[in-house]
């Protein structure tokens, strides 16, 4: 066959010319590395980082953990299949196999039967069934904030064109602190991711918690109401602002080798937290064990454990082999 005559299929064809370099690396070759996805918060991750920074990173970020005391993890259990029974309820579904069989579920489920017509309605009538409303069990929302990604999940959300109202159903004994409830991450987080995802303005958003355990013979249920408003809501984007901005210094400081802050050595929350050992946060009466094994004290606390101790080298008789 013959020789190409026509210089341009050199370059048609990308054939190089010995004398000429090689030509660059193609982009195309080496596609850039996906940017890793925002990580979820929810309102318990939240909690847990005002909590205790620490915490957060042995729980969220190297993913360490515990198990919960059996006692603990029934409580847990037994919430989630009361929120189950409800959302089965919602959708028309079968819930005898629930009922019949826990009679703590049944207690709370007839409690729930008899306030139906306060807790599924928007107007003060308690009328319920207008179709103007529209009822969303374990309605899920998302909002992206400071590079980071929201995630509210509602027991039940209940709308119309011109309020909403968020449930959210609890299994134990209304609170007597109020106000502790109201600072509290879900009751703020709640609200504001959906007037940040929704049309709704911060006045027309409302959050109920609803209480099926009882703290007397009576089995109504009880709730508490928080009306949302526009102060509350630029109040919460300051606070999670501060907070994520925190965040986020912390983990490039951790990536650096350098761990998240710990809470303050006088709080609460480090009696009874499974990292106080790995924290170094050791209660009082656990560190008189360290020097007071045998004395009357050790003997008046049988539930604590005694410390290992081990005796000086030169108390330790030769074996002769």
């Amino acid at each position: 066959m013959g020789e190409i005559q026509d210089p341009s299929l050199y370059s048609l064809y990308s054939f190089p010319s010995p004398s000429s370099s090689p030509p660059p690396p193609s982009p195309f070759l080496y596609p850039p590395r996906p940017s890793p996805p925002p990580l979820r918060l929810s309102q318990g991750h939240l909690t847990l980082l005002s909590t205790c920074p620490r915490k957060f990173q042995y729980v969220i970020v190297e993913q360490l953990g515990s198990p919960n005391p059996p006692e603990e993890q029934e409580k847990l259990n037994q919430g989630s299949r009361f929120h189950l029974l409800l959302q089965q309820w919602q959708l028309d579904l079968p819930v005898e196999s629930f009922v019949q069989e826990d009679p703590q579920l049944n207690g709370w489920f007839q409690g729930f039967l008899q306030a139906v017509p306060q807790i599924l309605t928007l107007n003060s009538n308690h009328q319920t069934g207008e179709h103007n409303e529209l009822y969303q069990s374990e309605h899920q929302r998302a909002l992206e904030f400071q590079g980071y990604l929201l995630t509210v999940v509602y027991d039940l959300l209940i709308s119309n064109p011109h309020q909403a109202r968020i449930l959210d159903w609890k299994t134990y004994p209304r609170p007597r602190n109020v106000q502790w409830l109201k600072q509290n991450w879900q009751t703020r987080l709640y609200p504001f991711v959906l007037a940040e995802t929704s049309p709704y303005a911060p006045e027309q958003i409302s959050m109920v918690y609803w209480f099926f355990q009882s703290q007397s013979n009576d089995s109504s249920p009880q709730s508490l109401l928080f009306q949302y408003d526009r102060a509350q809501h630029e109040q919460t984007r300051q606070d999670l602002t501060h907070l994520l901005t925190q965040l986020t210094h912390w983990l490039e400081r951790y990536y650096t080798g350098e761990p998240f802050p710990q809470t303050s050595i006088d709080a609460l929350a480090c009696q009874e937290c499974s990292f106080a050992v790995r924290c170094d946060r050791i209660s009082p009466q656990r560190k008189n064990f360290t020097t007071a094994s045998n004395t009357s004290e050790a003997a008046s606390h049988p539930e604590l454990p005694l410390p290992l101790t081990l005796p000086a080298l030169a108390d330790i008789e030769e074996i002769p082999l």
